[in-house]
């Protein structure tokens, strides 16, 4: 069904120029970009988008053999033998912890169905007091409500749903805001939160003058289907300067998965009310 609809769409042609990118990086498990594209709408009618119930349903599956102690690690849905770890990104959030007696209280924006929190959790798990929220789309707090709650692990529909029950230290968006239509005006919203600490990781940012529109090509043994969307590539100086009145930065940092297109950055707010 959704290979015959992305045949009336796509042109036959951009089809197989996906595939053959595809067969070209399916070895090296690694995306590949096309582009550069004048505006979002542009590159959305080069790409075949994605069937969310699908990418769900790996996810689920996926970290629910986690959960249960079958495997040991998920990324993008695909299950490893051994844990990556992102160094940084738990030396930032242990940082935190020890600067408030030993606690933990983050958002995680986007953070699908607990990825971060179970790979991270061996290192997290001794502090006094851990609570993760993650703020998903609804399709994923339904289920994550549904399989994988716990006392420590809590899914939200909306920021200032959680904001409502919980008093996070700290916000994490891990390979997001790339993927937002319009990042500027949530990175708007983000700020007048005002809160201590935000982290990204996994941020397509380049040394380059303008951002960049692209299209991202996943390989086909992630999700076994045509599926490619949008992304933004943003100039690191920009990006840097959005945050310049309001935020310092500590710290960034590479991609723990070696990816070379994303880095990380850990904020601390100038203006803690």
């Amino acid at each position: 069904m959704i290979k015959k609809t992305i045949s009336k769409i796509v042109p036959t042609f951009f089809i197989k120029i996906l595939k053959n990118l595809r067969e070209k990086n399916v070895k090296k498990n690694k995306s590949c970009f096309l582009g550069e594209y004048l505006t979002w709408e542009e590159a959305k009618k080069f790409s075949t988008g994605y069937d969310s119930s699908i990418i769900l349903d790996k996810v689920k599956n996926s970290l629910l053999k986690v959960k249960n102690g079958e495997a040991v690690y998920e990324r993008d849905s695909v299950l490893f033998d051994k844990v990556q770890y992102p160094w940084p990104l738990l030396a930032n959030l242990l940082w935190i912890a020890s600067k408030n007696n030993n606690n933990l209280n983050v958002i995680d924006f986007g953070g699908s169905l607990g990825s971060t929190y179970f790979q991270n959790i061996n290192y997290l798990k001794h502090l006094n007091c851990l609570r993760w929220n993650i703020v998903e789309q609804k399709s994923f707090v339904d289920c994550g409500k549904k399989f994988f709650e716990d006392e420590n692990l809590k899914f939200f529909y909306s920021i200032n749903e959680c904001l409502e029950i919980q008093k996070p230290d700290v916000i994490i968006l891990s390979s997001v805001l790339q993927y937002l239509e319009q990042p500027y005006d949530f990175l708007e919203e983000l700020i007048n939160y005002n809160f201590k600490y935000i982290i990204f990781d996994r941020t397509f940012v380049l040394e380059i003058e303008k951002d960049k529109i692209m299209v991202q090509v996943v390989p086909l043994n992630i999700y076994n289907d045509n599926v490619s969307y949008p992304c933004w590539f943003f100039s690191l100086k920009k990006f840097l300067g959005f945050f310049h009145e309001n935020y310092r930065l500590i710290s960034d940092f590479e991609d723990y998965a070696g990816c070379k297109e994303t880095k990380g950055f850990f904020f601390e707010c100038k203006k803690i009310t």
